[in-house]
């Protein structure tokens, strides 16, 4: 069973910045796709970003909401993904996790615990 864990969240100010990771267990890592998805209070579960199993910079995708502040990675060898996130602002307050996506609204495993992002001032 492939387990996710999520780390990186905390409480910044306004126009902050924050870097996120997710680790996933197991050696099927490198095989699949990750996304980066978060959820507000009171809001549906969403996809921010992505990334496809090469890592290459042209097989990622951002929501509009976040394009030109976040930035996803991949770090084979640690099997681990990164969330770099420039220029908070307080609706980017959530919790954020990591999945694999699967075709177009679906995601592969379980949910980790997630990693909550609070901005505030």
């Amino acid at each position: 069973q492939v387990q996710l864990v999520e780390s990186g969240g905390g409480l910044v100010q306004p126009g902050g910045s924050l870097r996120l990771s997710c680790v996933v267990s197991g050696n099927i890592f490198s095989f699949y796709a990750m996304g980066w998805y978060r959820q507000a209070p009171g809001k549906q579960r969403e996809l921010v970003a992505s990334i496809g199993s090469s890592g290459s910079s042209d097989s990622t995708t951002y929501a509009d909401s976040v394009k030109g502040r976040f930035t996803i990675s991949r770090d084979t060898a640690k099997n681990t993904v990164y969330l770099q996130m420039n220029s908070l602002n307080p609706e980017d307050t959530a919790v954020y996790y990591c999945n694999a996506p699967w075709r177009s609204t679906g995601t592969i495993w379980d949910w980790g615990q997630g990693t909550q992002v609070t901005v505030s001032s």
